[in-house]
């Protein structure tokens, strides 16, 4: 290795990598939908807020065991953490030579995240917190009746 190529791979390697900035983000982003601190949530998993915004900013690698314990406590599986990752970030793990090693056909993700606004984070909490299940049903069949037939 030459030397002049040093430099170059700490920098790399300081900086969180894009995989675990996106997987922070879904941990962000379910957190937020259930109105969920991060102090309460680290709680939940016996570490301190600052913890928990580390992971969420992809700063702290979230290590297998601990996203399992993220997906029991934000009640979703394993694989919401991957959930919409974008298809260049995805094509660079588990490619060989350009080429996709594996079988699953490619997804595409949200172009701007509508999930990550907070119109929709507000919407999606406000729903939820409809107690009647037939009241919360005719609001979602009402919402459906609005959007325009593709």
């Amino acid at each position: 290795m030459a030397e002049d190529d040093f430099p170059e791979r700490v920098e790399r390697e300081s900086r969180p990598s894009p995989i675990d900035v996106h997987v922070g983000s879904r941990i962000r982003l379910r957190r937020t939908l259930l109105g969920m601190s991060q102090e309460r949530l680290g709680e939940a998993l016996g570490l301190t807020f600052q913890q928990v915004q580390k992971y969420e900013r992809g700063v702290n690698r979230v290590g297998a065991s601990r996203l399992f314990d993220l997906s029991r406590v934000l009640d979703v599986p394993i694989s919401f953490f991957f959930d919409d990752m974008p298809e260049p970030l995805a094509a660079g793990h588990g490619a060989v030579s350009g080429r996709r090693t594996g079988f699953a056909e490619p997804q595409e993700g949200f172009g701007d995240e509508p999930l990550n606004r907070r119109e929709t984070l507000e919407l999606v909490r406000a729903y939820y917190r409809i107690t009647d299940p037939s009241v919360r049903k005719r609001v979602f069949e009402l919402i459906k009746s609005l959007v325009p037939d593709a």
